[in-house]
C-alpha cells in the first residue's frame, strides 16, 4: 500500500522545471535593468546624448522582441536547455564587453545587439513554452509566476546596480550582471528538461494515456516561425493583440523602465531613490502578475486586458504632477498601483494566443511579444528625443497614457480567429 501511494506524494517534475525557468529568467533580467541606471554615468564619462544612449536601448528592445518567435521555434528544434544556455552566455558576453567600449557604436553592438539577442531568446516565449509543455493544470498561475520573474528581476536589480554605479562605478555594475548570468548556466544545463517525455512522465494535469502532438522535429525553425506569422496575420485578433501589446511595451519597458530614473532626477530626486521606487514596482509586480495569472484561468482574458490597459492609461496621465525631489506619498501610491499592473497583461495575452491559435500559440505569442518590444523601442527613443528637444518628459507621459486607453478598446474588441 505504501509503495502505491508514494508517487502521489512526490512533487511533480514540472515544478522543478518551473523553478529552474524562474531562476533563469530572473538572472537574465539583470542587464535589462541597467539602461535607466547607466544613462547618466555614460553621459558624464563619454558626453553621449540621451538620444544616442536611447538608440542602444531601442536596438536592445527591438531584438529582444523580434528574436522571441524564432527562439520559440528553435526551442522546438533544439530544445529549451540548449537555447537558454546559449542565451545566457550571450548576455554575459554583451554585459562584460561593455566595460571595454570607448565609442558609441560599441554600445550599440554590445548593449544593443548581443544582449538584445540573448534576452530575446529568454523572453516570455520561454515561459510560454515551459507552461505549454509541462502544465495542463495551473497554466495561468504558472505563467503569472514566470512572467513576474522577468519583470521583477529587472526592477529589483535596480537599487543594487544604482549603488554600484555610484560607488565602484558603472563598469563594476556591468561585470556583476555578467557574473550573475554566467552563474545560472550550470543550473539550466543540470536541471532543465525539454519535455516531460524526456524523464518518463507527463505534463502536470495531463491524461497519462493522452498522445501529445509536437511540431516535426526537423522543421526549419525560421520557416516555422515565419509560416505561423503569415497564417496568424490573416486573422483580426492577431493585429488587435499585437497592437495592444505594442502599446504595453511602450508604456512599461520603453518609457517607465528606461526614463523614470532620469525623469525623477530632472526634478531633483537622487538616482538611488528613484531606482528604489522602480524596485518597489518590481515587488508589487509579483502579486499583480500572479493574481492576473490566477484570474486568467477564471475570467475572460480580453476583459482583463481592457481593465489593465484602461487603468494604466489613467495613471500615466497623472504621473507628471507627482514628480518631486523626495518620494511623496502620492508618488508611492502611483508606484504601488503601477507595480500591480506592470506586466499583468502577459497572462491573459498568453491565454488568448493559446485559445485562438492552439498548438501555434507559443510562436504566435512570440510575434505578439515582438510587437511589444518594437513599441518599447519607439517609446525609448521618442521619450529621449522629447527630453532633448523640450527639456522635459511630460509630453511622453501624456501620449503614452492616451495610447493605453486605445489599447483598452482594442482588447475588448478581440474575437475569435476563423480557422482556415
Amino acid at each position: 500500500m505504501t509503495l502505491s501511494t508514494t508517487p502521489t506524494r512526490r512533487l511533480h517534475r514540472a515544478w522543478y522545471v518551473a523553478a529552474v525557468a524562474f531562476v533563469a529568467i530572473l538572472g537574465s533580467a539583470g542587464f535589462r535593468a541597467t539602461p535607466g541606471v547607466l544613462i547618466t554615468p555614460l553621459q558624464e564619462e563619454f558626453g553621449w546624448t540621451t538620444g544616442t544612449i536611447s538608440l542602444a536601448v531601442s536596438i536592445n528592445l527591438v531584438l529582444y522582441g523580434l528574436t522571441a518567435p524564432f527562439a520559440a521555434a528553435l526551442m522546438d528544434r533544439f530544445g529549451m536547455r540548449r537555447v537558454v544556455a546559449v542565451a545566457l552566455l550571450l548576455i554575459a558576453a554583451g554585459s562584460g564587453l561593455t566595460v571595454l567600449m570607448t565609442a558609441s557604436w560599441q554600445l550599440l553592438l554590445f548593449w544593443g545587439v548581443l544582449v538584445g539577442l540573448g534576452t530575446g531568446s529568454m523572453a516570455l516565449v520561454f515561459a510560454a513554452t515551459v507552461v505549454d509543455r509541462w502544465f495542463v493544470r495551473h497554466r495561468g498561475l504558472v505563467t503569472g509566476v514566470l512572467t513576474a520573474a522577468g519583470a521583477t528581476g529587472q526592477l529589483v536589480f535596480l537599487p543594487v546596480l544604482a549603488q554600484l554605479a555610484q560607488g565602484p562605478g558603472w563598469r563594476f555594475a556591468s561585470l556583476t550582471v555578467a557574473a550573475a548570468a554566467l552563474a545560472v548556466v550550470p543550473f539550466v544545463w543540470w536541471l532543465l528538461r525539454d519535455r516531460p517525455e524526456d524523464v518518463g512522465t507527463t505534463a502536470l494535469g495531463a491524461d497519462p494515456d493522452a498522445v501529445r502532438t509536437e511540431p516535426p522535429a526537423k522543421v526549419n525553425a525560421a520557416v516555422r516561425a515565419v509560416s505561423v506569422l503569415v497564417s496568424a496575420a490573416r486573422t483580426r485578433p492577431f493585429w488587435l493583440l499585437a497592437g495592444g501589446f505594442a502599446i504595453c511595451g511602450a508604456s512599461t519597458n520603453g518609457l517607465v523602465g528606461t526614463h523614470f530614473i532620469p525623469a525623477a532626477h530632472d526634478h531633483g530626486m537622487a538616482e538611488p531613490v528613484a531606482a528604489g521606487l522602480l524596485a518597489v514596482i518590481g515587488i508589487f509586480d509579483i502579486a499583480g502578475t500572479v493574481a492576473s495569472g490566477w484570474l486568467s484561468d477564471r475570467i475572460d482574458p480580453k476583459v482583463l486586458l481592457g481593465v489593465y490597459y484602461g487603468l494604466r492609461g489613467l495613471s500615466l496621465m497623472v504621473l507628471p504632477g507627482l514628480f518631486a525631489a523626495t518620494a511623496e506619498p502620492s508618488m508611492l501610491i502611483f508606484i504601488i498601483f503601477y507595480g500591480l499592473d506592470w506586466v499583468a497583461t502577459v497572462p491573459p495575452t498568453v491565454a488568448l494566443c493559446r485559445r485562438i491559435y492552439g498548438a501555434d500559440g507559443a510562436v504566435v505569442f512570440g510575434w505578439v511579444f515582438g510587437s511589444h518590444q518594437v513599441g518599447a523601442a519607439f517609446a525609448a527613443v521618442g521619450a529621449g528625443l522629447t527630453r532633448d528637444h523640450l527639456g522635459a518628459y511630460d509630453l511622453a507621459w501624456y501620449v503614452s497614457g492616451a495610447l493605453c486607453l486605445l489599447a483598452a478598446g482594442m482588447s475588448l474588441a478581440i474575437g475569435h480567429a476563423r480557422r482556415r
